[in-house]
């Protein structure tokens, strides 16, 4: 976790950083915290967490100034601070310690904002960003170089919008929205209809797409625009990179998406639902509350709330297991069988001559 690209704030002590986590701390106060690291890498000045008993030898062995550990363990060697969570709280000592970098307030004189559109104060649109007509743009909001957004666009305030980044017509974004770069949101979904001379018709896309509060969406993933209704994305919810959703999928609040997934269209995914890398989803599907989906899962039905699923297709993950299990004793099974029926063979053959 060295050479951090953002800017370092200025030292903070052990006590100092356990009143702003609002946790007991351990050891000497004044100790000067000057940044964050692994276990493995850390320097004189550095904070580290240690949330699991088995890394203690590595602890002990550190360089680090000191440590965030369980509020129900004990170690005197530096100063602690203990936390319910350590590795959340180490978080929080990331962001006070590393301001990151952010353009100044401002449209870049190479930029290009409509005159309709509303964009607020302050704001920092970068060079060669596009704002197009009647547009809106909320307080605080960040726009990086090479951003285009289409007319009719809203965003909230206080959001990151990375460079080459494409947000089309239709669409609304709500506050404290993180965009990385390349993403594409309200392009049209995947929808044709076949005529009787075997071309393709396409069907308009005319929906919006919606885009709660606190969401974050990684790089290169692509959102689809409705085709009649209403692409949403609800709040809370934090998508990978390289993730393609498509035109009517609706996300419930505070669910995960890890990268090179792929949800089809009109799928409607429940809250607090954690999908795996790779995994894809059939088209109208229906996926419950508190669902986690393994890596690589085939989704080809509805799953009840409170599942965990894996393989394709997919299946409750004990079973899943069982089968997984069940494949490396495939190839002895095969070698038995055939010998077993050799052996049939060659009983029949001998009761055939005995009865001739």
């Amino acid at each position: 976790m060295k050479n951090q690209p953002d800017k370092p704030g200025p030292p903070f002590t052990v006590k100092e950083i356990a009143k702003y986590l609002k946790c007991p701390f351990e050891g000497n106060g004044k100790t000067k915290i000057k940044g964050i690291s692994s276990i493995e890498n850390a320097q004189k000045g550095d904070l580290v967490f240690c949330s699991k008993k088995k890394y203690r030898k590595s602890l002990k062995k550190s360089l680090a100034s000191a440590a965030i550990i369980p509020r129900d363990q004990k170690f005197d060697q530096i100063p602690v601070i203990k936390s319910e969570n350590p590795h959340l709280s180490f978080i929080r000592v990331i962001e006070l310690l590393y301001q990151p970098e952010r353009p100044k307030p401002g449209v870049h004189e190479l930029a290009s904002v409509s005159q309709s559109a509303d964009i607020g104060s302050p704001i920092s649109v970068g060079a060669f960003s596009y704002i197009g007509d009647h547009a809106v743009v909320g307080d605080g909001t960040i726009i990086f170089p090479h951003v285009t957004i289409y007319p009719n666009v809203k965003i909230g305030r206080n959001c990151i919008i990375h460079s080459n980044v494409s947000i089309r017509s239709s669409t609304e974004i709500g506050n404290q929205v993180i965009i990385h770069n390349g993403v594409i949101l309200g392009s049209d979904g995947f929808g044709y209809i076949k005529k009787k001379d075997s071309s393709y018709a396409k069907i308009p896309q005319r929906g919006k797409l919606l885009i709660k509060d606190n969401v974050e969406i990684g790089a290169n993933t692509t959102v689809d625009r409705a085709s009649l209704d209403d692409t949403i994305i609800h709040e809370g919810v934090k998508i990978d990179n390289l993730v393609q959703i498509a035109h009517n999928v609706e996300i419930g609040e505070n669910s995960i998406i890890a990268g090179q997934s792929g949800i089809s269209g009109s799928v409607k995914v429940g809250k607090n639902v954690i999908m795996g890398g790779q995994a894809g989803i059939a088209d109208h599907i229906r996926i419950g509350d508190d669902v986690i989906i393994a890596a690589k899962s085939g989704v080809s039905g509805n799953i009840r709330p409170k599942s965990i699923v894996a393989g394709y297709p997919h299946r409750d993950i004990r079973t899943w297991r069982k089968i997984w299990a069940s494949l490396s004793q495939l190839r002895p099974m095969m070698k038995e069988v055939n010998r077993l029926k050799k052996r049939i063979q060659k009983l029949e053959n001998q009761n055939k001559n005995t009865r001739e």
